[in-house]
C-alpha cells in the first residue's frame, strides 16, 4: 500500500468512523458490535482500496460493507424466540404506538443517538466520557489516555468494561424524553465540549487544532440547544464554543504554528460566528442560567469583545474565573484564574497560586502547569528556571506542535 492510499484511508477514517459506528449502533443495538464491524469495514477497506481506488463515497461503502457483515453475524448468533418476545414488548396490549409518535421529540440523527447511549447513567462519569471520545470523536486510546492523564492500559479497559456494561444492561439506542432527557443532558454536554476542546488544541500528533471536530461538537451542541429550549447551559455551550472557534484562523501562523492570545491578527477572527455566539448567550443568561458554561461563555465573550489585547478587561475575567473556580472546584480552572490574575495584578500573585497548585497530585503531568509557571518566572526574569520549566513541559506534551513552541520558548530564554 503507498503511502498516499494509507494516508488517504486514515482521514476517511477520522471523518467518517463516527457517523458509521452510529448508523451500525443503530442498526444491531450493541455498541461494542458495532464498534467491531466499523473496524472489519476498515481492514476491508486497507486490503482492497490499495487495487481497486477509493470510491467516490467512501463513507457509504465502509457502511456497506459493515452492513453486510452485520447481517453475517446476526443470522449465525440470532436467536429466533428471543428476538420474537422483544418484538412482541414493542407495544403492549392496550398502548397506542402513535402516543410515542404525538408527544416524544424524535431527533434524527444517529450520532446524537450514540451520544446519549455512550452517556447512559448505567456508567460512571469517566466511562461515559471516554466511550464518547472513543466513539464519536474517534480519538484513539493514547489520546483519550493522555487527556485524562492516564496510562493506556487502563483507558482501554475502562472502555471495554463500558461496553460490556451497555450490552449487559441492554440499554436501546435512543434520545432519551422528559425527565430521563433532563437528568443525562449535563454528561452529553461536558462531553460536547471535551470533543470540542480536542479539536480545538489537540491532544497529540503533527497539527495544532482539529478543525472537524470543532464542526462535529458546533453541530452536537446547536441539536441539543433545539432539543431542550428551556435549558440555559446547551445555549452558553454553543456560545462558548462559536466565542472559541471564532479565532481557529488565527491560532496558527502560515506554518502552522501556534499563534498566543495575546499575538494574534484579530481582524481574521470569525466576527459572524462571534455575533451568533452573543445572541446565544443572551438566550442562556434569560433562561436564568449561571452555571459553568454560562460562566466560561462569559470569559470567552470579555476576550471577543477586545479588538486588541491591550484592552482585554482581565480584571473581569478573573473574576468569572474565580465564581467558575469556586463552583466546579477544578484545579484546571484555578489555573486558567492564575494567567488571569498574572495579567489583572501581575506575575508574582498569579506565581502564588501555581505554587500551590503544584502540589496537587491531580495536576501531576499536567504540561500546561508547567508552560503557565514558566510563563510567570520569565516575566520576572527568572530566566534559568523558566527555561527548565519550559523543557518540563515540552516533554509532557503529546502535540508536536506544541512541543516545538514550548522548546523554542525555552530557548529564548
Amino acid at each position: 500500500m503507498t503511502s498516499a492510499t494509507r494516508r488517504t484511508v486514515e482521514a476517511v477514517w477520522r471523518i467518517e468512523s463516527a457517523r458509521l459506528i452510529a448508523s451500525l449502533a443503530r442498526i444491531v443495538n450493541d455498541l461494542g458490535l458495532a464498534e467491531d464491524l466499523a473496524q472489519d469495514a476498515l481492514i476491508a477497506a486497507l486490503e482492497q482500496w490499495p487495487e481497486s481506488g477509493v470510491p467516490d463515497k467512501p463513507g457509504a461503502w465502509l457502511l456497506a460493507v459493515a452492513r453486510r457483515r452485520a447481517v453475517d453475524t446476526v443470522r449465525r448468533q440470532v436467536n429466533l424466540e428471543r428476538k420474537l418476545a422483544l418484538l412482541a414488548r414493542e407495544t403492549p396490549e392496550g398502548e397506542d404506538p402513535m402516543d410515542a409518535i404525538e408527544f416524544d421529540r424524535q431527533v434524527d440523527d444517529d450520532v446524537l443517538r450514540l451520544m446519549f447511549t455512550a452517556c447512559h447513567p448505567a456508567l460512571g462519569r469517566d466511562a461515559r466520557v471516554a466511550l464518547t471520545l472513543k466513539t464519536v470523536a474517534g480519538l484513539s486510546t493514547d489520546e483519550i489516555a493522555h487527556a485524562f492523564l492516564i496510562p493506556p492500559t487502563t483507558l482501554g479497559q475502562r472502555i471495554s468494561r463500558a461496553k460490556k456494561t451497555l450490552s449487559n444492561a441492554e440499554v436501546r439506542f435512543e434520545v432519551p424524553v422528559g425527565d430521563e432527557l433532563t437528568a443525562r443532558l449535563a454528561s452529553v454536554l461536558e462531553v460536547v465540549y471535551l470533543v470540542f476542546n480536542e479539536g480545538y488544541a489537540a491532544t497529540s500528533g503533527d497539527s495544532w487544532m482539529r478543525a472537524e471536530l470543532c464542526a462535529e461538537a458546533m453541530r452536537l451542541g446547536r441539536m441539543l440547544a433545539a432539543l431542550a429550549p428551556d435549558e440555559p447551559e446547551p445555549h452558553a455551550l454553543v456560545a462558548l464554543m462559536e466565542f472559541q472557534a471564532s479565532r481557529l484562523r488565527a491560532r496558527t501562523d502560515a506554518g502552522g504554528r501556534p499563534v498566543p492570545l495575546d499575538r494574534q491578527d484579530r481582524t481574521r477572527w470569525d466576527r459572524l460566528l462571534i455575533t451568533h455566539a452573543e445572541g446565544a448567550l443572551r438566550r442562556a443568561e434569560h433562561l436564568g442560567g449561571r452555571g459553568s458554561y454560562v460562566l466560561q461563555a462569559s470569559i470567552a465573550a470579555c476576550h471577543a469583545r477586545a479588538m486588541s489585547a491591550a484592552v482585554t478587561d482581565w480584571h473581569r475575567i478573573a473574576e468569572l474565573y474565580h465564581e467558575l473556580s469556586a463552583l466546579t472546584g477544578s484545579p484546571v480552572v484555578e489555573l486558567n484564574r492564575a494567567v488571569a490574575v498574572s495579567m489583572a495584578d501581575g506575575p508574582t500573585a498569579a506565581l502564588a497560586i501555581v505554587d500551590e497548585l503544584s502540589a496537587l497530585t491531580a495536576l501531576r503531568g499536567y504540561h500546561l502547569l508547567s508552560a503557565v509557571r514558566g510563563d510567570l518566572l520569565l516575566k520576572l526574569e527568572r530566566r534559568d528556571e523558566a527555561r527548565s520549566e519550559f523543557e518540563r513541559a515540552a516533554a509532557m506534551t503529546g502535540n508536536q506542535a506544541e512541543r516545538t513552541l514550548l522548546l523554542d520558548r525555552a530557548a529564548s530564554c
